[in-house]
């Protein structure tokens, strides 16, 4: 049986296990933290930032900071909320996320985060309006790199329960960005049934599956009625406890 480890969230005190994160902890005690890296089946890469806290009055990022005995962890606070709230904003402008016109509105995890934190107009930033190619090739999946966030979802979930390698990050800083493992999506190995390119999984619309547009009719999308973290911070989800 792992050890008990006791610690606080918010001054709410909170009882993890040796070896898990902060986040996983909080999961447990149905106390949301916003994420966008991470997603439960994956190893966290921590590269978001969106789930940072404070620990002891350092900022870490709570996906892959372990629990140790007695940390004072602060999630809910004006610095960290407004932390958050300026990653959200430069993601959005330094893609090319229309959101009237996207065929994941209403399920995107980007866009529902915004929503989460109070951010109704992103004009903070100037838009860098990137021209970034769409890959049609494939019969089954679109890629349009307009939309990804560089989570590293695709990548991790191609990698580790796929075991292809289709995915993977090519450039470095702002021109950083997603490649195949093939002249294009067509020319790999991706299969439509494969984990990668599963609902879910890339967290907004960069990965379309050919012929499910627009599916789900406004009001019944993932988060037209409920805010994301949701399933986490209801007790009747399972999850929060």
């Amino acid at each position: 049986m792992s050890k008990t480890v006791k610690f606080k969230i918010d001054g709410v005190k909170i009882k993890g296990r040796a070896g898990q994160t902060i986040m996983d902890a909080a999961d447990d005690a149905g106390i949301y933290i916003p994420r966008l890296c991470d997603v439960e089946g994956l190893s966290p890469q921590g590269s978001c930032r969106v789930c940072t806290v404070k620990v002891n009055g350092r900022p870490a990022a709570a996906c892959t900071q372990p629990l140790t005995e007695g940390m004072d962890v602060e999630n809910d606070i004006l610095e960290i909320l407004n932390y958050r709230r300026d990653i959200i904003r430069m993601l959005l402008h330094e893609g090319n996320h229309l959101c009237p016109i996207c065929e994941a509105s209403g399920r995107c995890e980007l866009q529902a985060m915004g929503y989460r934190l109070g951010i109704l107009q992103p004009a903070k930033y100037p838009y860098l309006q990137p021209v970034r190619p769409i890959d049609a090739s494939h019969p089954d999946i679109l890629l349009d790199k307009n939309r990804c966030i560089r989570c590293g979802r695709c990548i991790r979930a191609s990698k580790q329960i796929d075991g292809k390698n289709v995915f993977g990050y090519i450039g470095r800083g702002i021109h950083k960005g997603l490649g195949v493992n093939g002249r294009d999506l067509a020319g790999t190995n991706v299969h439509v049934s494969d984990k990668a390119v599963a609902p879910g999984t890339c967290p907004v619309g960069c990965i379309i599956r050919k012929g499910l547009g627009f599916h789900e009719p406004i009001g019944r999308r993932k988060f037209d009625k409920v805010p994301i973290g949701s399933d986490i911070e209801n007790p009747e989800s399972g999850r929060g406890k």
